[in-house]
Formats: C-alpha cells, structure tokens, sequence
C-alpha cells in the first residue's frame, strides 16, 4: 500500500498542519535506537563506567517515556559494522523520522558508519554513555559526529532520553 500523499518528503514540514486541516490523524514518529559493539554487554562490562542498567532496561524506559504518545520506536544492537550499517539503509528506505545512535568504538574508526549516516539523511543524534573527553585519547575523536545533528556525551542512560526528547520535537 502506498504511503498518502502528506507523509512525502516535500510535504512533512506541513504534515502536521495539513492532517489537523482535513481531520486526519497525525503522522506517527517512528525513531530507531541503534547500539554498536560490546553495548549488548551493558551492566556487566565495566558497570563502573556503563553502570549497571542493561540494554533491555534502556528499552523499556524508552517505551515507557512514548507510552500513549504516536511513536513508534525501533531497537537495534549489533556487534557487526555491516549489520548497523544494513540497518541504517533501511531506516532510510522506511523513512524514520529520527535515529539515536550509539555507534560505540566504531564512532572512533568507521568511515563507513559517517558515510552511512549522511546517505540516509535521518535526523541522528549520537549518544556516548560515559564522557568520551575524559577517557582515553583515541576515543576523544568521533567520525561520525560530523554525520549527526547533536552529540551527547556523558550523561549516562539520561543520554538516550534526552535524545529521544530532542528528536520528538522536531
């Protein structure tokens, strides 16, 4: 089935306002959630850095903070550069409205991962657990920050949510 006429690209920053007009309801956010290598290990890797939330109780916060609200969120982990890079693409071809990004070590060493957030032209916020400036000198240099919209550092889990509310309200 194909998508109406008022969730085409040259149409979305009227969506809104075109759906109040004719009674329609409004277009459903969809926001993906991606989490790179080792991320799938959060609460027992290093709980003094990560802590010792896990990934699952991220996902359910996240859901839980949307919960009644017309988005729908998608959640991805991989340890494989290519499979988040796969993932990425189809976001774009599915036109998500906005990606939170957690590239983990690739930040620091895919030009792949840079190249395939601004292919997909998706709203990206990247989203880093602990404070990336006062770790190690490698990680204090993102590749794919460029790519983003806004860069996150530091905050913990809070990170995501802030992320999550920024991307809402735009």
């Amino acid at each position: 089935m194909a998508e109406p006429f008022w969730t085409e690209n040259r149409f979305l920053p009227f969506s809104g306002f075109l759906c109040y007009l004719v009674g329609f309801p409004f277009p459903m956010k969809k926001i993906a959630i991606i989490n790179g290598p080792n991320l799938d290990r959060l609460g027992q890797r290093e709980p003094e850095i990560y802590g010792r939330s896990t990934l699952a109780d991220l996902e359910q916060a996240l859901r839980a903070e949307v919960a009644g609200k017309e988005v729908e969120l998608e959640f991805f982990q991989s340890n494989h550069e290519g499979a988040i890079i796969d993932r990425i693409a189809s976001l774009a071809e599915r036109k998500f409205s906005g990606l939170i990004i957690n590239g983990a070590a690739l930040t620091h060493t895919s030009v792949a991962l840079r190249d395939a957030l601004l292919g997909a032209g998706i709203p990206a916020v990247e989203v880093h657990i602990s404070n990336i400036y006062r770790r190690e000198e490698f990680r204090q240099r993102s590749l794919t920050a460029p790519a983003c919209l806004a860069v996150i550092t530091g905050l913990g889990l809070e990170g995501y949510h802030a992320a999550l509310r920024f991307l809402l309200k735009r």
